[in-house]
């Protein structure tokens, strides 16, 4: 590496550990001049700045599967429901969880004498689903925050029993961790759980209480109870859920009728009778949920809930006393998201889709082996690196992501290895690679640009002479390193959103990767 390269990297390093802070200090207020660095003197330089631009090529890379098991690294949300637009893929996620129970349940606490009888009515089994809301503080009522799509339209909703054993570990390989995809099938075994076969489902804030009808051993009605969700004791604003009936007597033989058997001893017992729970969104239209399923309040996570009343009968028919109940069995344990895509085939355009799940992402090709060894030729200090693509503003942009994530991805065999781009972790405390959406002068959504400064230098100055593709994705929590040290990339993708950009194709609008740089007068 000649001296400006060492300037440089010294410069970089002093900046991300924070060594040697004076001396960049004093570098810094230097506007032409550096001295005294290394083993090397370089006093009296001047420096012209400049910029070149090369254009991007890209082309859509459409997905297949994607892990969306929480074995390895919990998803910040699971999707449930359909989007169907006509630009993209149309989309059909569903949710598998196992359920977690809690030991010493019983239908009937107590024993009673031999002239005693209990009889057990069911008064309501429903699949409850609370939803992300926010509180307005204007109206002091929560609305609904993570819904895509058309809020009016229902989409099919059913719920099934899992016969899929989910293990921790790979059964072929126990010494290494299991993992589900995206595409993954779950089997299912009896018949659907829920009354309504193909319940529509609309998700609707205004579904904040449930009224639940006591009835007692002649299914008279002996009072109602009012049940609502909160977000805790002192903020009492009732939270929307949504609810979808049960089949009572299936619910009843599942899971009431074996609370005292060798089924519940445990969880781990329960977990190999009763696998999981499925929910299957289907159809053409409708709506997409997004679901917080990792809250650390449990009443803000989807569960079964049965409700029941026990009336103790004394003597025949004589009521003696009246005990309402019920038993929650929230969603626990391993969970998967899965999508059902409609494998879209996007034309050879200008354009490149950008669709989230298992959607379709982008792949780029920024420079070629001729223009590499062109800027390495040139004694240039890499000041800036930026990649800005465009959005077709004539397309949909109703649901474009706020932000758009890169990511590095290489072939080996047949398996694809994907990593961190250099500056996700080195320039983390600065925004990482950016990727913000960002709008024109009139407020339209126009374009998306990210930092790839430690990259370019990197291959500018021969410190990487692999040139894997780059492809952009929208944007996950989960797809930035935890550390300085985290160079893995793990594709996650529960943000449903969707953007049409150009590529090269375009004249105005192409993608453009952009270099800064300073260069000896």
């Amino acid at each position: 590496m000649n001296n400006f390269r060492k300037v440089k990297e010294i410069l970089r390093k002093s900046i991300y550990f924070g060594v040697v802070v004076s001396f960049l200090a004093f570098v810094v207020s230097c506007e032409e001049d550096f001295a005294d660095l290394g083993s090397n003197v370089i006093s009296n330089l001047k420096f012209d700045t400049n910029s070149i631009e090369y254009d991007v090529t890209v082309e859509n890379s459409p997905l297949t599967e994607l892990q969306t098991d929480n074995i390895t690294r919990q998803p910040g949300q699971y999707l449930l429901g359909v989007y169907n637009n006509p630009d993209y893929e149309k989309l059909e996620a569903s949710i598998v969880s196992q359920l977690a129970v809690t030991s010493g349940l019983r239908v009937v606490d107590r024993n009673y004498g031999a002239d005693t009888t209990v009889v057990t009515k069911i008064d309501t089994v429903y699949l409850k689903i609370p939803y992300q809301a926010t509180l307005n503080g204007t109206t002091g009522v929560y609305e609904i925050d993570s819904v895509f799509g058309d809020i009016l339209k229902p989409f099919n909703l059913n719920v099934y029993r899992s016969n899929t054993f989910m293990n921790e570990f790979n059964p072929l390989d126990p010494t290494k961790r299991n993992s589900y995809k995206s595409n993954d099938v779950f089997e299912k075994i009896g018949t659907e759980l829920n009354s309504t076969i193909d319940y529509p489902f609309i998700p609707n804030e205004s579904d904040t209480i449930i009224a639940i009808k006591r009835r007692s051993h002649d299914d008279s009605v002996v009072r109602t109870d009012t049940v609502k969700i909160t977000f805790s004791i002192t903020n009492t604003a009732p939270i929307p859920f949504g609810r979808v009936p049960l089949d009572k007597a299936q619910l009843k033989s599942l899971l009431l009728d074996k609370l005292e058997s060798s089924e519940f001893e445990s969880q781990a017992a329960f977990n190999n009778y009763f696998r999981g729970i499925i929910l299957e969104a289907t159809g053409n239209e409708g709506s997409l949920l997004s679901l917080n399923l990792n809250n650390t309040n449990t009443d803000l996570i989807p569960s079964i809930e049965i409700y029941y009343t026990n009336t103790v009968l004394v003597s025949g028919n004589s009521v003696d006393t009246i005990i309402h109940k019920n038993n929650s069995f929230p969603f626990s344990g391993f969970k998967v998201n899965t999508f059902k895509m409609d494998e879209k085939t996007y034309p050879n355009n200008n354009e490149v889709k950008i669709q989230g799940t298992a959607g379709s992402e982008g792949k780029l090709q920024l420079l070629t082996p001729a223009v590499v060894n062109e800027l390495r030729s040139k004694d240039w200090l890499i000041n800036d690196a930026t990649i800005t693509m465009y959005i077709n503003q004539s397309a949909d942009t109703s649901n474009v992501p706020e932000r758009l994530y890169l990511y590095k991805s290489y072939n080996i065999g047949t398996s694809e290895i994907t990593s961190q781009i250099k500056d996700a972790y080195t320039e983390a405390n600065f925004g990482g690679i950016g990727g913000n959406l960002n709008r024109d002068d009139n407020g339209k959504k126009d374009h998306y640009t990210f930092n790839i400064t430690d990259y370019i230098s990197d291959i500018v100055s021969g410190e990487i002479n692999n040139f894997p593709d780059l492809k952009v994705k929208a944007y996950n929590r989960s797809d930035e390193p935890f550390s300085l040290s985290d160079t893995i990339f793990t594709n996650f993708s529960w943000n449903p959103k969707t953007v049409t950009l150009f590529n090269s194709l375009n004249s105005s609008r192409k993608p453009v990767l952009k270099i800064s740089y300073s260069e000896r007068k």
